[in-house]
């Protein structure tokens, strides 16, 4: 494609800033070839802000670094993994990765491949995409800012295509990660994966199995977080890698129908819900609560000849199911999971109660279990009106309205967000003579549902009040 003057103008103003001068300098003080390549090069012509520079030279990477590193100033930090070749320098602002122009070979059973020093037109031969296959001289001299572009990247930036430099069957078998980070591209940018690619990814889908699950992961996050991320989703399914990766997720895809009654398509509901949330958050841990809201709707659906088609207790049972899906995803089994089952668990009560008539008692119980987690199920859960009834959709979201003022209203009367009881089960116990016991645990109970049903104020006096009164019942006094 022929660039306009315009574009080498931004270019050259791009490599004349900091910190691409000091590379040029330090390139030009060893006589070493030396590009900036892959994304950073991509992001340019997309006018996407990008900080992580990766540098090319023919030659040695961490020699380069080291040199730039001293000329880079104060908080520069310069690390060096001399066993793969590579050196980062990086500091407030910058994060610059330097290695060695090199080739690759691969073995059947590893994506690590065998390294052997390279020419330039080498190592952009082994770049995974021809939109990552750019580069940009830092060579003083008439070829300075040039763009290299022997793939023709920029025609496909044009065209928002993603395409492989070399043979699709040979890229995706030496790097089946490849197939991940297609579609990861083409839901972040909006791309299309290009028929022979697509085909290709479909035939090596198998390969995907001696990719590690952290790596996978470290993929899918990204598509979670992509400004919509049911096309990410939508393309692992229709190239067959989403039984192999997420079969929970795949399992949700279908629609049976019995007497003429047919359920949603879960799989596509789900998808919409993310959609919708999307725009509202960027909460990691919240987009993967809508991927799991409704994750145990094929093992709970059942036929009912009077109610159709049902999914009873579908939340509880997700709850129970997220930390077996967390362990075999290599997901964080901690604070993070704990906080997905809230949600999962949760997401059907703010619906439940708009339902009804919205009661003090309901929206303290919500607000008691949801705690700091409160305005993050809400989003859940007006996200998850996905009707195509305009009038059930606009009366769901009037009532969760409701619901979010009796919210505000409550938590500025009773103060029931992450409250504790009043009185612990330690006083209880000094006040009775008790020991750890069932009427310890009974009292406690009396006094935090006391409160959250409003029958008496989140006050110390009016719990030991209710406190002695129910011990009297009990005949603990």
């Amino acid at each position: 494609m022929h660039i306009e003057e315009e574009d080498y103008e931004y270019i050259r103003a791009k490599v004349d800033a900091h910190p691409f001068h000091l590379v040029a300098e330090a390139a030009q003080k060893l006589q070493a070839a030396t590009y900036v390549i892959g994304g950073y090069v991509r992001d340019i012509f997309l006018h996407r802000e990008s900080k992580d520079i990766d540098i090319v030279t023919v030659g040695s990477g961490i020699e380069l670094a080291n040199l730039v590193a001293s000329k880079m100033g104060r908080n520069t930090y310069l690390s060096v993994f001399a066993n793969f070749g590579t050196a980062q320098v990086k500091n407030d602002e910058w994060e610059l990765e330097f290695v060695g122009a090199r080739k690759e070979s691969y073995r059947s059973d590893s994506r690590k491949p065998i390294i052997e020093n390279g020419s330039l037109q080498d190592d952009l031969n082994r770049r995974d995409f021809t939109i990552n296959a750019m580069a940009i001289s830092l060579n003083k001299g008439e070829n300075y800012g040039q763009l290299i572009d022997a793939f023709n990247g920029l025609d496909d930036i044009h065209t928002q295509t993603i395409r492989t430099p070399l043979d699709p069957d040979i890229t995706f078998s030496d790097d089946p990660l490849r197939m991940m980070r297609a579609v990861r591209f083409a839901s972040q940018l909006g791309f299309y994966i290009e028929p022979e690619t697509f085909d290709a990814i479909r035939r090596n889908k198998e390969r995907i199995s001696i990719i590690s699950k952290e790596r996978i992961i470290d993929e899918l996050n990204k598509i979670v977080l992509s400004p919509k991320p049911s096309i990410g989703f939508e393309l692992l399914d229709k190239l067959e890698l989403l039984p192999l990766i997420f079969p929970e997720l795949s399992a949700l895809k279908g629609i049976e129908a019995k007497e003429g009654i047919g359920h949603k398509d879960n799989f596509n509901h789900t998808l919409m819900v993310l959609d919708r949330l999307s725009p509202h958050t960027d909460n990691l841990w919240l987009r993967w609560s809508a991927l799991f809201h409704d994750i145990a709707k094929p093992a709970t659906k059942r036929w009912d000849n009077r109610l159709g088609w049902t999914f009873h207790n579908h939340n509880f049972i997700g709850e129970k199911m997220i930390p077996g899906i967390f362990r075999k995803m290599k997901f964080p089994m901690n604070e993070k999971m704990k906080y997905v089952q809230k949600m999962v668990m949760l997401h059907m009560r703010p619906i439940c109660i708009s339902d009804d008539e919205v009661t003090d008692s309901a929206i303290r119980r919500l607000l008691f279990d949801a705690g700091e987690d409160i305005d993050d199920l809400m989003l859940l859960c007006e996200a998850d009106i996905t009707s195509k009834n305009p009038n059930k959709v606009r009366r769901y979201l009037d009532n969760f309205r409701r619901v979010r003022e009796k919210l505000a209203d409550l938590e500025v009367r009773d103060s029931i967000r992450n409250f504790q009881p009043p009185i612990s089960g330690e006083e209880i116990m000094q006040t009775f003579n008790l020991t750890p016991s069932r009427p310890v645990g009974e009292l406690k109970s009396a006094i935090k549902n006391a409160i959250l049903d409003g029958v008496i104020p989140n006050e110390y006096e009016a719990a030991h009040a209710f406190m002695l009164e129910r011990a009297k019942e009990l005949g603990i006094i």
